[in-house]
């Protein structure tokens, strides 16, 4: 698997990626099923509300060789901050059309 994950931009200063990173080398979370190894593509922020430099983002790591995108758990579970993201599902819709669908999406990283 080669995984580019997008981040909350508001939580950049309170968390620096560890539960992501963690969860990928430990496989659990959204990479609990994975057998494969992981290769991590690109690790970069939405770009601040409302999130509108997270497809474009997530393009650019699906041309280095990305076949997953994989959100935070910043975004999608409010995590470290207790506020998901309001524009979680719209951003999820947008990156969806904007990599294409042999693309893998994962709602969230721990």
């Amino acid at each position: 698997m080669k995984v580019g994950v997008i981040r909350c931009m508001q939580t950049e200063d309170a968390c620096p990626g560890e539960g992501c990173f963690q969860a990928m080398d430990e496989r659990f979370g959204a990479f609990e099923d994975v057998d494969e190894d992981i290769e991590i593509i690109g690790f970069a922020s939405c770009g601040g509300c409302p999130g509108k430099k997270a497809a474009f983002r997530a393009k650019n790591m699906v041309k280095r060789g990305a076949d997953t995108i994989a959100f935070s758990s910043c975004i999608t579970n409010g995590t470290p901050i207790g506020y998901p993201c309001p524009f979680a599902k719209k951003m999820r819709t947008v990156v969806e059309k904007n990599v294409g669908g042999a693309v893998r999406i994962l709602d969230h990283t721990h």
